[in-house]
């Protein structure tokens, strides 16, 4: 049997293959156009989602955290938060109870009003009236219980103080708007509410632990001296950090209306005083910079007062001989003293206390700072009591600098109240010379252990400083009854860490300090107290073989006789 096969017809011709490629031509085309329609609409779809979907998300965690960014402690140590709370208040207009009733039931739980100031406000028919901002929640439910509808209840965010009144001058406080107005709080403002850092706590250079014994020891001395006032800092010499920064009288935070106005004047930083004879080894190691004094071993007159035109220059304890530039310091001489600075003189002196910045506020981030009290005339007779503290006012942060640049190898830092991370320190100016601040170590040392700073030596861990004890002015003049006493450290002497500095306002006496208001017996045993407690905290451990060496110095010093 045959098959039969038809073949398909063949194209002949040229142009009708041509059009059979154009067709094919077309149809891939429109084939790669609608795939890559697809593809880019399914790319802009993703890119939309992945926009608008973080931007929810981002919105979501930014409304889960606080309004306010947290303050820590320079270890982590939480000092200020916005936790939330409540506000509780009245529509007054929609009262539907006994307002007598509720009225007394308000004022047993909320006493801050009486009775009769609630019962006005219960009938004055307003629409709505604040009762209390910033509530807890169980006063929230005890005002609930009291079953009156026209009590109204939101919530709001609180700024806590969880550590209460401790450094409440460096944390400051916040209105009810959640704005700070003070203390490091308002310098932080807009980092602590800005949406993208908040969730970061931004710690302080303070120190709890340290703030803590420093706050405790010297409440403890004014209240012994029934003193006005008290200031007390510990300064890190070498990165500027403040680690403790202390103003008495002090206040709560949480409650900041409360108390005396004066009581949120920030002393170390606001307050400036004349700080006497702490101001002695400032012109000592300016007089060896600039060779004034070209040895420790040169000798001047204190033989008698010094007269100085319608001035006469006292020494508190006469020594009646002369003395060199060491026994100057151990004795505490205002006479020896002042005849370094009129050999100093203006030009030189006035460089130096510019090099401090002597002349402007404190450096140190707080809005709350004061400007020192700069002479309007360098006349010769304020130069030489300028030397020895008088005629200058400055506040004791000033002076913590000053002393962190007398033994730190002569270099000037700002104080910061922000944590410097390890090698970020600034790199500072230089005052004095680094043999210049060498041999201020060694004389400082000196003091402590052989002149007026003997109560605040601490064993082991090798004090030095330089007591100050200065009228205060009065009317043109000075009282000798109202003084301020200072006391200026730092330790360990033979590689200084850190600088102390504290201060009475009118110590009055007490049986502790035999009835003397002077430095050498209220604020250098306060001192002491203090460097023994915070020394192993910082890391300095007592360490009884180790102090700097002042032995070639030591023979300079006359001492009596046994017997004499």
């Amino acid at each position: 049997m045959t098959t039969l096969v038809a073949q398909p017809p063949r194209i002949r011709h040229q142009d009708q293959r041509q059009a059979s490629l154009v067709v094919a031509h077309q149809r891939l085309m429109m084939l790669m156009l609608l795939f890559g329609a697809v593809s880019l609409l399914i790319a802009g779809r993703l890119v939309w989602l992945s926009v608008f979907h973080d931007a929810k998300v981002s919105s979501s965690i930014s409304s889960m955290l606080p309004n306010r960014g947290d303050i820590v402690d320079r270890n982590g140590q939480v000092l200020a938060r916005t936790i939330d709370a409540w506000s509780i208040g009245v529509h007054a207009n929609k009262l539907l109870n006994d307002p007598k009733d509720v009225a007394a039931k308000l004022a047993a739980l909320m006493p801050e009003k009486t009775e009769a100031q609630y019962l006005a406000i219960l009938r004055s028919g307003v629409r709505f009236t604040y009762l209390r901002r910033r509530a807890m929640p169980d006063l929230v439910a005890q005002v609930n219980a009291i079953g009156e509808p026209a009590m109204a209840y939101a919530r709001e965010p609180e700024r806590l103080y969880p550590q209460t009144t401790l450094a409440a001058h460096v944390i400051g406080y916040t209105d009810f708007d959640g704005r700070g107005v003070s203390g490091m709080e308002r310098v932080l403002n807009d980092k602590l509410s800005n949406a993208h850092n908040r969730a970061n706590a931004i710690a302080l250079s303070i120190d709890a632990r340290v703030q803590a014994i420093m706050e405790s020891e010297m409440s403890a001395a004014m209240v012994d001296q029934q003193a006005k006032g008290a200031t007390g800092i510990v300064l890190d010499v070498h990165t500027g950090e403040v680690i403790a920064m202390a103003s008495l009288p002090v206040y709560n935070p949480n409650k900041p209306g409360e108390g005396p106005d004066e009581a949120r004047r920030n002393n170390v930083t606001q307050s400036v005083y004349e700080l006497g004879s702490t101001f002695k080894p400032i012109t000592i190691a300016n007089a060896l910079d600039t060779g004034v004094v070209p040895s420790l071993a040169k000798r001047y007159d204190a033989t008698a007062p010094l007269k100085v035109g319608r001035f006469t220059i006292h020494d508190e304890h006469s020594a009646g001989r002369w003395l060199n530039v060491i026994e100057t310091l151990i004795m505490s001489s205002n006479i020896v003293t002042a005849r370094i600075a009129d050999e100093l003189g203006e030009t030189r002196t006035a460089s130096l206390f510019h090099k401090l910045h002597f002349d402007t506020a404190p450096d140190i981030e707080l809005k709350e700072r004061g400007r020192p009290i700069w002479p309007t005339y360098w006349g010769r007779t304020t130069v030489m009591t300028i030397g020895f503290g008088h005629g200058m006012a400055v506040t004791p942060l000033h002076l913590a600098t000053a002393y962190a640049a007398l033994v730190n190898g002569g270099i000037f830092r700002p104080s910061t109240l922000l944590k410097i991370a390890p090698g970020k320190a600034p790199q500072g100016t230089r005052v004095f010379s680094q043999a210049t601040s060498d041999k201020m170590r060694q004389l400082l040392r000196m003091i402590v252990l052989d002149g007026t700073g003997r109560k605040a030596d601490v064993d082991g861990l090798r004090v030095g400083g330089k007591t100050g004890t200065a009228d205060k002015a009065n009317g043109g003049g000075y009282n000798r009854h109202s003084t301020v006493s200072t006391f200026a450290a730092a330790f360990p002497m033979d590689a200084p860490r850190y600088v102390v500095v504290t201060m009475l306002d009118e110590p009055k006496g007490s049986a502790a300090s035999a009835g003397q208001r002077t430095a050498g017996w209220v604020v250098a045993p306060a001192t002491s107290k203090i460097i023994s407690r915070i020394g192993p905290l910082l890391g300095v451990m007592p360490d009884n073989s180790k102090d700097i060496d002042v032995s070639a110095l030591a023979p300079l010093v006359w001492k009596p006789k046994a017997g004499n």
